[in-house]
Formats: C-alpha cells, structure tokens, sequence
C-alpha cells in the first residue's frame, strides 16, 4: 500500500518492537518529528538536554533491556554531537540505531547550512552507516539496520535520510512486516546470504579440542567478559564455570556475567584488577577467556600475560582472535551456543588446592587511614540499602573502580559503564535510558565532580520524566584518577586537574526541581541514601571525599600484571 515516507520509517520502528525514542529535534528532521506526532501513543520520545545525552541513553537503555536502542538527532552539529554516544556503543558492542537527517539533495555537497557528512564521519566506529537518497529504499534500510545492529557482535548502525526524501508529499509502497517475521524478507535475506548476518556456528572440532585441553589443567581460571553480558549467556557460563570449579575473574564490560558474589569470583582483572584475579591469571596452567578482547586495561602486557598458560579464547568476531594476545586455541562463535554445546560434554571438576591458593587473596585492599568520608564508606551503604537487583550506571574515572569493585552484580544490564571508550559523561543519560527501559528497578548513577560536570544539564530531563534516578558525587575536588597518576608517575606535578570550582551540586539539584543532600559522614550518608530511595524523585548526593583516595590495587600501564604500583 502507499503510505508517506516518514509514515514507513514510524511504521518500521513498530515492526522491530521499538516503544521507546531518544533524540532532539531540528530543521532536517522535522519532517520525522511531525510524523512522529501522530504515533505518540505508540512511541514514547524522551526529550534529552543535548543530543549526546540522547545517544548515551539510546545506549543505556540497549545495554539494560537487551533491545536495540533508538536515537534521534538533526542534521550538522546535531549529528556531530552523537558522535561520543556511537563512539561509546561502538567500543561496548551496545546495539542502537541512530537516525539523523541531512540536508535536500539539491544542496547536498555544497556546504549548506548545517550540512555535515555525518556517514563518512560515522563510518569507522559503527557497523554500518546508510545514506538515504531513495524513498523507496526506506523499509529495506530500516531492516536491515536493526538485523546488523543486533545480530553477531552487537554494535551501533547509522541511517541518514535526505530532507527531501522525508518530504510530506512523498509516498512509497509499504508492506508492514513483523520482526519477527521480518528477517525473511528479500533484504534481510540478502544480507544473511552474505554472512553478515549468520552468527559463526561453533566448530565441534574445536569444542572437543577445549574438553581435551580442560581435562588435563590443574589450574584452569575463566575470564568473564562483554560478550556473555551482550550474549545473555550468562547461565551457560556460570554452569561452566561450576562444572570446571574454577577461580572466575571478571573484565569491568564482563560486569553481571557471573554473579559478583559468586564462591568462584576472584573480581576485575588487570589495571585495578584484585591480587587474586592478577596473580590467578600469572600462575594458571589453562586460561578461557569467554567475549573478552584482552584489551590493554586487561592484558597490560601481553607478551607476559598468562605466560605460564595456555590460553584459550572464545569469542564471535574472528578479528578478535589473536589481535592482543596470542592464544593457543579459539572457538569462534556466540557465547551461548558455545557454552551449551560444550557444557554436556564436561564432568564435574573439582580443583580444591588451587582455590585454596586463590581465593583468600580476593579481599579488597585496606583502604588508608582516614577522618574523612570513605568512598569505601559511601559504596557500602548504598550497597546495604539499596535492593539487590538495582540498575548502576557509572562515569569514568576512580568512582568507577570503586564502583565496580565494591558492587556485586549479577545479572546481564545491572552495570552500565563504559569500559572501552572511556566516556566521562556517560553515566547520567545511561541512567535515564536503563530507567525508561526498566521501571520498576532503582537506578543508581555513581560519578565524579568532574564527569558531573559533563553531564549535569540532563538533571532537566530527570525533572521533566519524574524519574526517580540517585546521583551519587564522588566529590574530591580534583579529576581524580588523573590526579592519582600525577601523584604516583608524575612526580606529584598536579597539572589542571583541581577542580577548586562551582557549582554547589545542591542548590544545583535544587535548582532543577530535585532533591540535593551534602553528605561529609557515615551518618550523613545513611541518612542521605534513605531519604533518596523514598523521595520518588530524583536526587543528586554530594558526597565530599579526600582529594588524595586512590584506586587500590593499581598496575601501571606496560607492566606484568602482579607488579602492583599500590596494594
């Protein structure tokens, strides 16, 4: 049937399921945005303060739902602005599908207002970008960018649509096909025929390999990382890794993928890893490492990492294998399906001396001494009060360590972070995505004066959505972990990195309709966190710390990964 161009793209985000939208408006997309008036009742647009604050929650809300997250933005600048959020996704392997416009043809190439080559800019940190030119084209592009968005190793897609393919009075011919349906239209199965779509299919060889080599290991550790958090796959490893009764480290992405409070988990590994992950993975005999890219926050040095193991990777992107670290063997396939065409095959193992080795050494550091609030202190109590299941989305940066060191999460979307980017002002839009995406669960935003800094603005969109999300400041006065390489490589030369600077994030709270709390003490925080999970509106707790706490364990960047610069 014939139906308007802007009607097929609304209509083709009700195929694939999509309810909820991020984005802000301007000229190019306007057309859309007039077009998506008339499905308010069936997509729900959440206005953010800044586009980049859209793109992070587009991703948020991916990460935390397992869906293909959506966001909107115009054309030039509005674009541009995206580009951190796709950046982020990229490097996380987060599904999102963004959706910008550009100018009219005519004009295209000419250096219009607001004109920009945002697929040629996008081009290498999606999986795909489409410029749109063809009307006609539309249900075949939207398609197939959710199929590549979601399909093999996750990642973020880019469509771009001409102004004047968005035009009211242009019409195609439209057939509405449900998604899960979909995959069998002409499009979608072009793609699959050319293996873009066909996850790897796990080669049995290669399974039986792994059961041969588990069999003669005495000291087998696992790594768990993104890909059983995106794969879901996280009953299948913790069944393998109970079957193996080995020692479970944990990447910051691979955070959910195996309960943090689990008998085997060791806790992170590599930079900021525990002594136990570190010095498991320096003396095992076998090391699998199940959707981890062995990147050099993990494998500080490759040449030594895991010198005395054989190392085996398991991942879906082939380009992975051997791009870090060299392994002796690899399994290319999905998390899960490898997981459950292995498991069957293995017997109950039992490796008691070397857990015994192993696990008494998972005892966090001893934080310093000190009279002021501890972020240890201020971690423990939201971990106390808050129910087990909630949603924690952090910044970057040493409140990020802490944080990750001192949660437990257990389950795929409970800790959204970004580990390969390092976006400082992610969290806050991370927050508002995971929240729209999942109502009923407290979501917790854990940042630094600094990253707060960067994302503060969305407190608008809190406000303005009733969403009940906590901030909570790690407020040093300083950008912390820049600080504490300064103070430990640099000699203590503490270039621009004190923030002796406003706002006060309370009256800032205040100032946007929130509730802000100053918190100094134990006593402060308790009270602070109780009144936040009651208050049924969002609110920022500025938790002032000493400017010199650091992140303990710390192995410096280049260095085998048991030298240990701080304990």
């Amino acid at each position: 049937m014939k139906v308007r161009a802007t009607q097929a793209i609304m209509e083709c985000l009700l195929e694939q399921g999509v309810d909820t939208v991020f984005g802000y408006p301007g000229g190019t997309i306007l057309n859309v945005y007039d077009e998506l008036y008339n499905y308010k009742d069936k997509i729900h647009h959440v206005l953010t303060a800044h586009e980049q604050g859209a793109s992070h929650a587009a991703d948020g809300y991916a990460r935390s739902t397992g869906k293909v997250g959506v966001c909107f933005a115009t054309s030039g600048p509005g674009a541009t602005n995206l580009t951190t959020g796709i950046a982020t996704a990229y490097m996380d392997s987060s599904p999102v599908v963004f959706i910008t416009c550009n100018v009219t043809e005519d004009v295209l190439g000419k250096d219009a207002f607001q004109e920009v080559d945002i697929t040629g800019i996008a081009m290498p940190i999606t999986k795909a970008t489409y410029l749109v030119r063809d009307p006609q084209s539309i249900p075949d592009v939207m398609r197939q960018a959710f199929a590549v968005a979601a399909t093999g190793r996750p990642g973020p897609v880019l469509i771009d649509f001409l102004k004047n393919v968005t035009a009211p009075s242009v019409e195609i011919e439209y057939e509405f096909i449900p998604w899960t349906e979909n995959r069998s239209c002409s499009s979608i199965q072009a793609l699959a025929d050319s293996h873009q779509l066909k996850n790897p299919e796990p080669n049995g060889e290669d399974i039986d390999i792994l059961v041969d080599m588990i069999a003669q290991s005495e000291r087998p550790l696992l790594i768990c990382g993104g890909g059983v958090v995106r794969g879901r796959a996280h009953k299948q490893f913790r069944e393998f890794a109970e079957k193996l009764d080995a020692p479970v480290a944990i990447t910051v992405m691979g955070g959910g993928g195996f309960p943090g409070g689990h008998p085997l988990t060791t806790g992170m590994i590599g930079m900021h890893g525990s002594r136990a992950s570190n010095l498991a993975c320096s003396e095992c005999d076998l090391l699998i490492a199940v959707g981890c890219r062995f990147s050099d926050r993990v494998a500080l040095n490759p040449g030594s990492f895991a010198s005395q193991a054989k190392i085996v990777h398991i991942d879906i992107d082939r380009s992975e294998i051997d791009k870090n670290v060299l392994t002796d063997h690899h399994i290319i396939g999905d998390a899960k399906a490898v997981l459950d065409l292995l498991n069957p095959k293995l017997p109950q193992y039992s490796h008691p001396e070397w857990k015994e080795h192993i696990l008494p050494l998972r005892e966090p550091s001893i934080p310093r001494q000190s009279e002021s609030l501890t972020p240890k202190q201020v971690l423990e109590t939201i971990h106390r009060l808050a129910p087990e299941d909630s949603i924690v989305a952090t910044d970057v940066g040493q409140h990020q360590m802490w944080s990750i060191q001192h949660f437990h999460f257990d389950y795929p979307g409970q800790l959204l972070t970004s580990g390969g980017f390092g976006t400082m002002g992610f969290g806050l839009g991370a927050a508002i995505g995971a929240k729209m995406g999942n109502p009923d669960k407290v979501v917790i935003h854990t940042t630094g004066d600094g990253c707060f800094r960067m994302n503060c603005h969305e407190l608008a969109t809190v406000e303005h959505y009733h969403l009940p999300i906590i901030t909570v400041i790690f407020n040093n006065g300083t950008l912390g972990m820049v600080r504490q390489w300064q103070n430990l490589i640099y000699h203590q030369r503490y270039s621009e990195t004190t923030l002796d600077r406003g706002p006060d994030f309370v009256k800032l709270a205040e100032a946007y309709g929130l509730k802000g709390f100053r918190v100094t003490n134990m006593a402060e925080m308790e009270e602070a966190m109780k009144a936040a999970l009651e208050a049924g509106c969002g609110c920022v707790l500025d938790c002032r710390l000493d400017m010199d706490e650091m992140v303990r364990p710390m192995v410096p960047g280049g260095a085998h990964i048991t030298n240990f610069l701080l304990k």
